[in-house]
């Protein structure tokens, strides 16, 4: 398929698609719209394997969120059958949460930490990158300080470890630290009605740079409050564009170019 834009991190299979997913991916398929839809869970995992099965223009990555440890085991070996379909393009969506959970102490940690681990160890074994969320408490930057501190052990011995920051919002170190770990960070359609990450965005590397939807979370400024979708991709691409101050032509084939050297989509050639 020839895109024009991947949505770097998508969650198509969720139920808020049930009454219209094939028409939203038809859309897509029309404006040239790629993306990687994203596995929270097994049974999450397994519908995004499906649904890049069936559509060209659709990639998955598998694994299990940081909010879901504790409630469902690290299944490496289901895991390890999924990640194998070619299609399966990371390992994620992993990370570390110190945000939602009811009660962040030392365990909720420590366990976070684990399973993180798992992945990273998976990930390199697999040679996929890593697609993770972290999302600090209140006020702090503490779930990136410690997941700095993981990817730069791990990168000792997996020095081609790789991965996208899904969803940044940390501050221009913690950017500036994560890019010379080989990560990417991508941005959602937050940044169309808030301008918190502006100095971010316009610090960053611009080879270092996704653009996401994290559809169906976080409508655009003129949707906002309905469900989103992988078409928001476009108003994320333009708005990255005006706050860099760079031709939106050029941001929109520069993140593309990104997303397809970070994940490989083998099926899609730049449009």
């Amino acid at each position: 398929m020839n895109a024009r834009y991947v949505d770097a991190h998508c969650h198509l299979q969720f139920e808020q698609y049930a009454h219209d997913r094939a028409a939203v991916i038809e859309k897509m398929r029309t404006q040239k719209i790629a993306a990687v839809v994203v596995g929270c869970d097994l049974e999450s995992s397994r519908a995004a394997v499906a649904l890049a099965e069936a559509h060209e223009h659709l990639y998955a990555a598998v694994g299990l969120h940081p909010n879901q440890v504790g409630k469902e085991p690290f299944d490496e070996k289901m895991l390890r059958t999924l990640a194998a379909h070619p299609k399966v393009v990371a390992l994620g969506e992993c990370g570390l949460d110190f945000f939602r959970p009811a009660e962040v102490n030392d365990e909720v940690k420590r366990a976070q930490m684990e399973v993180l681990q798992k992945h990273v160890e998976l990930a390199t074994a697999l040679g996929k990158p890593l697609i993770i969320h972290a999302r600090p408490s209140k006020g702090t930057h503490d779930a990136y300080r410690d997941l700095i501190a993981l990817l730069q052990k791990a990168k000792v011995t997996h020095p081609k470890l790789s991965g996208d920051i899904h969803f940044f919002v940390g501050g221009e170190e913690e950017m500036r630290q994560l890019v010379a770990l080989g990560c990417t960070v991508s941005f959602t359609a937050v940044i169309t009605f808030a301008r918190d990450y502006d100095a971010v965005i316009s610090a960053a590397p611009g080879t270092s740079i996704l653009a996401e939807t994290d559809a169906p979370y976080v409508a655009p400024h003129a949707r906002r409050g309905e469900r989103n979708d992988p078409l928001a991709i476009i108003d994320v691409v333009l708005k990255i564009a005006e706050i860099r101050g760079e031709d939106p032509e050029i941001i929109r084939g520069a993140l593309l170019a990104n997303t397809l050297n970070m994940f490989s989509m083998s099926g899609i050639q730049a449009a």
